[in-house]
């Protein structure tokens, strides 16, 4: 049993989300873009003043309410420097490493919303040139954008209206591929977001009301810990972050079924709201890994941290090497969905 819930336009759903820059920071397109869908859908959507987005559907119970949340936000950078050769210094914006943006494609938007395009390259990259090529370190100091304009000066670059402070973004470089799979950058965590708008479009279209009040945020500053950390209702008494799953060695996560965290570098997750999780999976045939995320934090342990008295849970699709060029497959986020689906229609454990 399916509810619905339709892989192929979740990945499309992906897709239009993952092509849309939005570095933590700089994110009212997407936030557009997403806000621009739920009202197509007749549902009443609210902005926060972080930027975020608030929609909320309403149930039978309106004294104990549910909170999910999955965030739009993305890894990306800054121009730190202009440097005297006419290329950019960066400045990280979340937690990658260099090394994994390295040859990268990129877009760089000004001030004045002009967009320039450019490549992510070490300093020494010649190998004609520099001996130790293979062996510098990537770093932010050897680190460099080379701007896709005639410029070989600072004073060049600033003519361009290009100054400190600028977003830069990586391209996507999405993929689609015949064997199921759907692989590109910021999966993390726009595959959720797209699962979420999935299934309230499903639940909107079937006209089911859920048993509880539920809010959603469409968060955008998750990947600098703060994104899901407010607008939390005092009727909430479960928070669900819908995030990934991260798979490498020693993890239970794979490309193909749900993940269910019960800890990570915040502690353990609600034990309660865990196996009520657990236990929709196994009723309802879902396939699941239970896992620990060793160096991983979540909207909903951003809530915890700054005082909500909620029970937090966290779920997503496995996605493969996560804060670097991603993958996950429709298996994973067909199980995925139906846990949200079931989830949202069972009844609270008190």
């Amino acid at each position: 049993m399916n509810e619905n819930i339709n892989t192929t336009e979740i990945m499309e759903l992906i897709k239009g989300l993952v092509t849309i820059p939005s570095p933590s920071g700089n994110t009212d397109r997407v936030i557009s873009h997403v806000d621009e869908f739920f009202t197509k859908l007749g549902i009443e959507t609210t902005r926060n003043h972080k930027g975020g987005l608030l929609i909320t559907l309403p149930g039978k119970n309106n004294e104990q309410h549910r909170f999910l949340t999955a965030h739009v936000d993305t890894l990306g950078a800054m121009v730190k420097e202009i440097k005297p050769n006419g290329r950019l210094k960066l400045s990280m914006i979340g937690g990658f490493r260099w090394n994994h943006v390295e040859g990268e494609y990129c877009e760089i938007e000004t001030s004045q919303n002009e967009t320039f395009t450019g490549t992510i390259l070490m300093h020494q990259t010649s190998v004609h040139v520099y001996k130790d090529s293979g062996e510098a370190k990537r770093d932010e100091n050897n680190i460099e954008v080379r701007l896709d304009e005639r410029v070989s000066s600072a004073d060049d670059v600033k003519k361009l209206g290009i100054s400190v402070g600028d977003f830069v973004s990586f391209d996507p470089r999405v993929e689609m591929t015949k064997s199921g799979f759907i692989k590109s950058r910021h999966l993390d965590d726009k595959a959720s977001v797209a699962l979420l708008m999935h299934v309230v479009k499903q639940l909107k279209e079937e006209g089911i009301e859920l048993p509880h009040t539920t809010h959603f945020l469409i968060s955008n500053n998750e990947e600098i810990g703060y994104g899901g950390n407010s607008n939390i209702p005092v009727e909430t008494e479960e928070y669900l972050a819908v995030d990934m799953g991260a798979i490498g060695d020693g993890q239970s996560t794979d490309e193909y079924t749900v993940s269910i965290c019960a800890k990570d570098s915040s502690g353990p997750y609600h034990l309660g709201l865990r196996k009520h999780l657990e236990n929709l999976a196994k009723q309802n045939q879902i396939q699941y890994q239970m896992d620990i995320y060793p160096y991983y934090g979540s909207d909903a342990s951003a809530a915890i941290r700054a005082g909500f008295d909620v029970k937090h849970g966290l779920i997503g699709p496995g996605i493969d090497a996560s804060h670097a060029f991603e993958r996950t497959h429709e298996t994973s986020l067909l199980h995925t969905g139906r846990l949200i689906y079931h989830y949202l229609r069972s009844e609270m454990n008190s």
